[in-house]
């Protein structure tokens, strides 16, 4: 879950100003959390408060929303997410396939026990919101891919799962690069992050090949690092690197996250 919040803060300073290749400065004083660190930490907090009571997971991941976006309201949100926040009382889903969906369930990944139990979070904390078939499967999509790497699945094996559930993955990132731009929908944006992370070599390798496709590249770099930290783990330098960043809330959650489910343990790629 870490690997998608350092992601973010990689990526942010990409988002309106992309940059197409790898040779970067990993983090600088511009890079901040956005609105993918918040929605993430949120979930990350909600399956915590829950604490295996799948029955509540929806109505409190709600509440852990809200509460972040309201305690953190210029993370930069989308419209109808903003709207969502903004409203007296939490409105019924709006039918959204945007990639938000997709950005924030790595920690779905992360604490489930099976595949299965681990979709199911996936569903319960997207439909609340996104609940566009489109949005649905991006979010289902992240968590498969999360849920296989953390089971030594070899880059070969989840490719083929994703291929055969999901999405035909039918491009490489040198294919992909020179003509892609900046897409906020679950089906421009998941699969290209999914290539990001299935081409690397270990997690920052991922993180720079999210970054260097361009389009929504914090999100982007959110979604393959929830991946690429559920294989190769986070290095303890970018653990450190990334920290400064958050605030005392967001490190708080991090750090309960990872003492009840654990760090995740790499896996030779």
């Amino acid at each position: 879950m870490f690997g998608a919040v350092i992601g973010d803060i990689a990526g942010s300073r990409f988002e309106r100003f992309n940059y197409k290749g790898k040779d970067f400065d990993l983090f600088m004083a511009r890079c901040h959390p956005t609105d993918d660190s918040g929605m993430t930490l949120a979930i990350a907090w909600a399956l915590l408060m829950c604490d295996g009571n799948l029955e509540k997971l929806g109505e409190t991941a709600v509440q852990c929303m809200r509460n972040i976006g309201y305690r953190y309201p210029h993370l930069g949100y989308g419209g109808h997410f903003r709207a969502w926040l903004r409203a007296q009382e939490p409105q019924p889903p709006y039918n959204s396939y945007g990639n938000g969906a997709a950005m924030r369930v790595s920690a779905c990944g992360f604490a489930a026990s099976s595949l299965e139990e681990a979709l199911d979070m996936a569903r319960r904390v997207t439909e609340v919101t996104h609940n566009h078939p489109e949005g649905l499967r991006g979010a289902a999509a992240t968590t498969a891919v999360i849920w296989l790497a953390r089971q030594g699945k070899s880059m070969d094996e989840i490719r083929e799962h994703v291929c055969r559930n999901y999405y035909s993955l039918d491009k490489t990132l040198d294919e992909i690069r020179p003509d892609y731009h900046f897409d906020v929908s679950c089906q421009g944006s998941v699969p290209q992050a999914i290539e990001a992370f299935l081409e690397a070599t270990d997690f920052e390798d991922a993180i720079r090949n999210a970054i260097s496709l361009g389009g929504d590249s914090d999100t982007i770099a959110a979604i393959t690092g929830g991946m690429a930290e559920a294989k190769f783990g986070v290095p303890e330098e970018l653990r450190l690197r990334a920290l400064p960043f958050l605030d005392a809330p967001f490190a708080a959650i991090i750090e309960a996250f990872e003492k009840r489910f654990g760090r995740p343990v790499p896996y030779n790629a």
